[in-house]
């Protein structure tokens, strides 16, 4: 089971090289083309959540993302650190707390196995896909 570890400072810019980094990685791992799209989206989507809890509660502290290979899944965690308050999706407030439901919402549509929950500092996020067993020729 190999691993790759992406912390990042919680800045919307940073969601970008996160998202292109999981769709090399499931690229890499045998996550079937057709899928890597909507894995893009989602790694965006739970990537810009974290952001936004950071920054909103004003938390420093950076986002986690842990890319693993398996032997029949690829699986992706998004964990932030913003705190225990506002994990798994509760957020104070009425429109960020909207906005929270959207960006599940939209994550839940586009991938089959996801968990959304806490985790030792704040919420978590993990997400899965089937990998197609590489055929190695020689």
């Amino acid at each position: 089971m190999a691993t790759v570890e992406l912390r990042f400072s919680a800045l919307p810019e940073h969601v970008r090289t996160a998202r292109l980094v999981a769709a090399a990685v499931a690229r890499r791992a045998g996550v079937d083309e057709s899928v890597l799209d909507e894995l893009r989206l989602a790694v965006g989507e739970a990537c810009s959540r974290a952001v936004a809890l950071h920054q909103r509660n004003g938390m420093g502290g950076a986002v986690r993302v842990a890319l693993t290979e398996q032997e029949k899944r690829f699986l992706i965690e998004v964990a932030d650190e913003a705190g225990p308050a506002h994990a798994a999706g509760s957020a104070g407030g009425g429109d960020p707390e909207d906005e929270d439901a959207l960006g599940l919402a939209v994550i839940t549509g586009l991938v089959e196995d996801v968990e959304v929950g806490n985790g030792s500092d704040g919420g978590v996020i993990r997400m899965s896909w089937p990998v197609t067993p590489v055929s190695v020729s020689v």
